[in-house]
């Protein structure tokens, strides 16, 4: 599938996912939105690609949704209905990227606002450099959280400090960032996408389905009591153990003394 506001570069196992709208600081319009949700399936669905680095072309990841332009007068605003209907891009987004059963990685390459910061929220792991900044955003433009962001950040960092971005609006840069967990590391700007990339591959070079029920279970978690966890890691790995030939892989790779390969069956 061609794409027209975002590169799509698969290399090995990783895909990396480059929201491509610099001029804009990869705001989200209408078009980007609808590429996002395609390739979302586009990598869910190729079975070669076992990990996916998020990260935005130019200065910024990206600076939320692109509220440039004239602004319709004789258009009524939409109604909670019709945000909530599929047809909406609102909440798409969130279930698209946090539903990919691979695990993903975000390269915070510069500002990460409003609906771009969800988008940094919905991945598995972000990493950020000295350019990385945070906001929230929604509350400056009369608006509370969507696309996510009241289901994971106090999740991510705990609820005082969700409180504390989301109605103060304030930038959070990268060493605040780390510390309160947005961040799970800092490195250079001009190795961050390697960074990223090298980590996906570490990632990738896992047996897939452990690795997928690895995620899946962290998210269950999110919402299961401490029975029902247990109860799903006992699941989660009578399906691991489904994939014999990668388990028979580990055996001889450990005995050979050699790198693992394995193919997720």
């Amino acid at each position: 599938m061609s794409y027209s506001d975002l590169l799509f570069d698969v290399t090995g196992e990783v895909a990396t996912v480059t929201l491509n709208r610099p001029e804009k600081l990869n705001a989200l319009n209408r078009n980007l939105q609808q590429e996002i949700l395609d390739v979302c399936h586009e990598v869910k669905h190729n079975d070669g690609i076992r990990a996916i680095v998020w990260t935005g072309a130019g200065r910024g990841f990206c600076s939320g949704a692109d509220v440039g332009g004239p602004v319709p007068t004789d258009v009524a605003p939409p109604t909670w209905q019709q945000r909530m209907d599929e047809d909406s891009w609102v909440g798409r987004q969130a279930r698209a990227v946090y539903g990919i059963d691979k695990p993903s990685i975000a390269a915070v390459n510069g500002v990460a606002a409003g609906a771009g910061m969800s988008l940094a929220l919905a991945c598995d792991i972000r990493i950020g450099s000295e350019n990385t900044r945070f906001r929230t955003v929604f509350i400056e433009r009369n608006l509370s959280p969507d696309a996510g962001m009241t289901y994971f950040l106090p999740r991510i960092v705990g609820t005082g400090n969700a409180l504390d971005m989301i109605l103060t609006s304030r930038n959070v840069e990268a060493e605040e960032a780390l510390r309160m967990g947005l961040l799970q590391r800092v490195v250079s700007h001009s190795g961050l996408v390697a960074s990223a990339q090298e980590t996906a591959a570490q990632i990738a070079a896992h047996p897939p389905l452990a690795a997928m029920m690895s995620k899946r279970a962290i998210q269950r978690s999110l919402d299961n009591g401490f029975e029902d966890q247990l109860r799903y890691e006992i699941r989660s790995i009578e399906i691991c153990r489904k994939a014999a030939n990668d388990a028979r892989e580990q055996r001889s790779a450990f005995i050979e003394k050699r790198p693992a390969r394995y193919t997720g069956t």
